[in-house]
């Protein structure tokens, strides 16, 4: 795995970089502030991003949310403090598994491993969620269009879905799609 690592702290950024290396993962880049993290993501490509940070500024946090916006990745984050505020905050900007006082070269592959699990698990999560929301709405559309229908030709409710799923068939497009377009004309006349 690449991981880029951001630590103004050489003695904790080296004993990161033992860590990793022991792990068997890549140390692809070392730099000192978050404040290039967009440029150092887009150079590098890393599968994870390690920071370390006696405690996370703000600025910190937002340069990890809108790096890792569009490209979600695992992101572990070091940290001497332990308020509960700036733990809200880390997590709220995208970063994985927050760590405090806890680091030690024997312990950096287990926590990088549980905070890529964790990411997987929940970008499944997120994925699931998008696809029963949007599951959700084509079928609004369709109940919306097969009430149209029933208004209008005064058919019952499996008759309009016969409808429905027949004009999808002829027109080789998803029920959705054809329901949107039959509620998309139905606005038009009135």
């Amino acid at each position: 795995m690449r991981i880029l690592v951001v630590d103004e702290n050489a003695e904790r950024a080296d004993i990161v970089a033992q860590g990793l290396a022991g792990a068997g993962h890549e140390l692809i880049v070392r730099q000192e502030s978050a404040l290039e993290l967009l440029r150092a993501i887009d150079e590098h490509r890393p599968d994870a991003i390690i920071i370390g940070a006696d405690s996370p500024s703000r600025d910190t946090l937002e340069h990890v949310a809108l790096a890792t916006r569009d490209t979600p990745r695992p992101i572990v984050m070091f940290v001497d403090d332990s308020d509960a505020d700036d733990i809200a905050a880390a997590i709220g900007s995208g970063v994985s598994a927050y760590i405090v006082d806890g680091l030690g070269t024997s312990r950096v592959k287990s926590i990088v491993d549980v905070a890529v699990a964790r990411f997987a698990a929940h970008r499944r999560l997120v994925e699931e969620l998008d696809q029963t929301r949007e599951k959700l709405a084509e079928r609004t559309l369709i109940e919306r269009a097969k009430g149209i229908l029933m208004q209008r030709r005064n058919l019952a409710e499996d008759e309009a879905f016969r409808v429905l799923r027949s004009q999808a068939m002829k027109k080789q497009q998803r029920l959705a799609d054809v329901a949107r377009a039959l509620i998309d004309s139905a606005d038009l006349l009135g």
